[in-house]
């Protein structure tokens, strides 16, 4: 990164915001078409170390339960590989173990904690990226913050007034939080599922609850839909679709066994919360002492508002990657590209594209 005028903001080409899997690909393929790590491309990552969401996430969770964590680019080439990674230790670990190993193999050299709170009109072509340690400014920023900053809750009428304990997957850290209580879970998705999985025996009785009627599938192709609609969305600036309501959840024989003796048997959604639980349409009610909301996330976009991205419609237009309102502005692992093969996709093509921008942008006045 170059120095600005004394006392000023410093200088660069990229800045990429966010080191989860979305910035990490997008940083080696820059690197790889000739920006320098740490000086022509910038990476700030708001957590304290390697592993992007990875490493908030329960101790209990496995990668053989979550959804395919795919490689990063060039992994291979230094001996590492999720396929092969130890499946009896933490996820969490893992991930934040070859992350770092990555980082450091590809010398990445990622800025942290960094928290970007702002990104604005620097007035001379660039942007200013305003973070809590200083102001950068760039050519172009490649925006890959994900989704974990922002858990999406739905509103449902009396959950203000519930007397018991109410977490979103962020917050969730093991089952035997909720030791001897009976607990809810809403939501229908991986991490839904695998709540259930560590409650069973530890709560005094679980219930899940999901919008949508649950689908198991083994089928490889089944998200491919979901990326279709997740991608028009984008392009069109609406709000992005669930991928994950897309997709279905992965029939596992650890799963398919849950479904047979009723633990992964849904119910559909409530009507209202209560004091002491759950009341539906057509009056039954289900007493519970905690309520784990398991309901997805939307993408955490807080800083960029500045710019002024979003169309009418609440989203922001997004094609191959690029904003359509501010072509300075690059998004990887947003809709379509929010899964981890995606991520990756995204990488390369939002990294292509932005050297592109570079070589055919005029240099700030």
């Amino acid at each position: 990164m170059t120095g600005g005028a004394p006392g000023g903001p410093q200088e660069a080409e990229v800045v990429v915001v966010g080191a989860g899997q979305a910035g990490l690909s997008a940083a080696w393929h820059l690197r790889r078409l000739g920006l320098v790590p740490g000086t022509d491309a910038v990476v700030l990552d708001r957590g304290p170390a390697p592993g992007g969401a990875w490493q908030f996430r329960w101790e209990a969770l496995r990668l053989d339960d979550a959804h395919k964590v795919d490689d990063l680019p060039g992994m291979r080439e230094i001996g590492l590989s999720f396929a092969t990674a130890d499946g009896d230790r933490p996820a969490r670990d893992v991930v934040r173990e070859y992350y770092d190993r990555y980082e450091r193999a590809f010398d990445l050299r990622v800025r942290r904690p960094v928290e970007v709170t702002a990104v604005r009109e620097a007035g001379d072509g660039r942007l200013r990226v305003e973070t809590d340690r200083g102001a950068l400014l760039t050519r172009a920023l490649v925006n890959a913050s994900g989704t974990w900053a922002r858990p999406f809750r739905p509103y449902f009428a009396g959950a203000a007034d519930f007397r018991g304990v109410q977490v979103s997957t962020p917050q969730y850290r093991s089952a035997r939080d909720f030791a001897g209580l009976r607990v809810a879970v809403v939501g229908g998705g991986t991490s839904a599922t695998g709540f259930l999985h560590e409650l069973e025996g530890v709560a005094a009785s679980t219930v899940w609850v999901t919008r949508r009627p649950v689908r198991f599938t083994d089928d490889p192709g089944a998200g491919v839909e979901a990326v279709r609609r997740a991608d028009e969305a984008a392009r069109a600036g609406r709000p992005l679709p669930s991928i994950s309501s897309g997709t279905g959840l992965p029939a596992t024989p650890r799963n398919l066994a849950a479904v047979e003796r009723g633990l992964l048997v849904a119910r559909p959604m409530f009507a209202a919360v209560e004091p002491d639980g759950l009341r539906w349409a057509d009056g039954a009610f289900e007493p519970v002492d905690a309520i784990i909301w398991a309901t997805g996330f939307r993408a955490e976009l807080t800083h960029l508002a500045p710019l002024g991205l979003r169309e009418p419609g609440g989203g922001v237009r997004v094609e191959q990657g690029r904003s359509v309102r501010d072509p300075r502005v690059f998004l990887a692992g947003y809709g379509p590209q929010a899964s981890t093969i995606g991520a990756n996709r995204a990488g390369r093509t939002v990294a292509r594209q932005v050297v592109e921008y570079l070589r055919g942008a005029p240099a700030a006045a």
